[in-house]
């Protein structure tokens, strides 16, 4: 994918920070798809490798599913407040990758295609289609994003003690530290990041995501390399 080249700079310590690969370029190895992982006790053992370090299930939990919500959110939350352009993060469409240790260390889709604003350079070119303004695309991106987050949802709700207001919150915090920290990396302007942070995060709440809930947690857990890991 060309528009992930950009996202690859951003951390040369850490280039899959950001970035997306295509599917159809990658072996399997060590990659499961989101829509078929989450419910082969996959969840289960990285909770339970995660609580190897952190000792207390709850910090284990939210461990993990901030690793799963910054593959889901983070990454397409980089190159919409970026570039204003964002694939596919639909729970049809992402993959997800472990490295040597067992860590969630980066993220693949599908289909490729990205969703573009009217006059980015890409807008009418194969592999692009053009929506219509900058709401339509922050709307469409939640509304997608939603679809693979509810899914992460359902299967941490039977299986580790978070709730749906802190797994929400981790969304929120996806969001603002894509919006935070990219501009930064990219030496971009921060305030059109900013904005079209907060315009995301509108979008989720009008979608019925609480991302702007605020409840109390005893510990968060930085994105960077979060040891989230699985056999």
């Amino acid at each position: 994918m060309r528009a992930s080249a950009r996202l690859r700079s951003l951390n040369p310590d850490y280039p899959r920070m950001y970035a997306v690969a295509t599917m159809a370029n990658e072996s399997k190895r060590r990659w499961w798809q989101l829509a078929a992982g989450l419910d082969d006790g996959r969840v289960e053992q990285m909770v339970a490798r995660s609580m190897e370090d952190l000792e207390e299930p709850e910090s284990a939990a939210i461990q993990v599913a901030t690793a799963l919500v910054h593959a889901v959110v983070g990454r397409v939350s980089a190159m919409l407040v970026l570039e204003g352009r964002a694939w596919d993060p639909g729970i049809d469409n992402l993959w997800i990758h472990m490295d040597s240790d067992g860590c969630i260390d980066w993220a693949g889709v599908t289909s490729p295609v990205l969703r573009v604003l009217p006059g980015d350079a890409l807008a009418d070119e194969p592999g692009a289609v053009t929506l219509p303004c900058e709401q339509a695309l922050l709307v469409w991106t939640a509304h997608r994003c939603i679809t693979s987050l509810e899914a992460v949802l359902r299967s941490f709700a039977s299986r580790s003690p978070i709730d749906a207001r802190v797994f929400w919150s981790l969304v929120g915090d996806s969001v603002l530290g894509a919006s935070t920290l990219v501009p930064v990396l990219a030496g971009t302007y921060a305030s059109e990041s900013a904005r079209r942070g907060q315009a995301l995060l509108d979008a989720f709440v009008a979608a019925g995501a609480p991302v702007r809930n605020r409840p109390v947690r005893n510990r968060t857990v930085p994105i960077g390399r979060t040891r989230a890991r699985a056999s």
